[in-house]
């Protein structure tokens, strides 16, 4: 099995988050998206990562990837949790990655910074609701729900981190900050060189 990631992308991570929890182990292709290699671009022509070849099946979507690799091995329960744990993944997949993108790439965009941010925000402040309650977004374990948008998350608070953590959302704080010091995040933020064509197989996780 291929992986073609990219070390900082959020949908990358989140691949790589159920992959390393499912203990599936691939070879791991580090992309520079300035300049993709000849051999990713003919895998998968869209060009964005993250995507897992699996024999003769290619998965080009970070979501896929992740329930692909837990409904072979979910120790953790990861796809146990309620609809409600779906409606998360997808607000945050939506509106939230939409404000995100136009907050952080205002320039780009054209868009109002501060605007987009309150957007943003606003759906995380329910999050805190959930978190004050339980440890994880579902309930006393994490689940999709939590591994599927907490790498989104973390992109957001590190736009602008003073702002991040001046905001009254302390368990959701608390929350990715737990995240952010844990040996699984760690281990999926381990850095490789770009992959070229030749270089030895980098498998991961070792």
């Amino acid at each position: 099995m291929i992986l073609y990631s990219f070390r900082r992308c959020p949908y990358a991570m989140r691949a790589r988050l159920a992959l390393l929890v499912a203990g599936i182990q691939v070879e791991l292709r580090e992309i520079v998206l300035r300049d993709k290699a000849p051999e990713f671009l003919e895998t998968s022509p869209k060009g964005t990562v993250p995507v897992l070849v699996t024999g003769d099946q290619v998965i080009e979507e970070s979501l896929d990837i992740m329930i692909w690799a837990l409904q072979r091995n979910d120790p953790e329960g990861w796809l146990d949790m309620p609809d409600e744990g779906h409606q998360i993944i997808a607000t945050i997949n939506g509106p939230f990655k939409t404000a995100l993108d136009r907050y952080k790439y205002d320039t780009r965009y054209g868009s109002d910074a501060e605007e987009e941010r309150e957007k943003a925000a606003l759906i995380l402040r329910n999050l805190d609701k959930n978190l004050q309650k339980t440890r994880w977004l579902m309930g006393d374990h994490a689940t999709l729900a939590d591994m599927a948008t907490i790498t989104f998350i973390r992109q957001f608070a590190n736009t602008d981190r003073t702002w991040f953590d001046a905001q009254d959302w302390p368990a959701l704080r608390h929350w990715l900050d737990t995240f952010l010091a844990s040996e699984r995040y760690n281990a999926i933020m381990d850095k490789y060189p770009k992959w070229s064509s030749g270089d030895p197989a980098t498998y991961w996780p070792e």
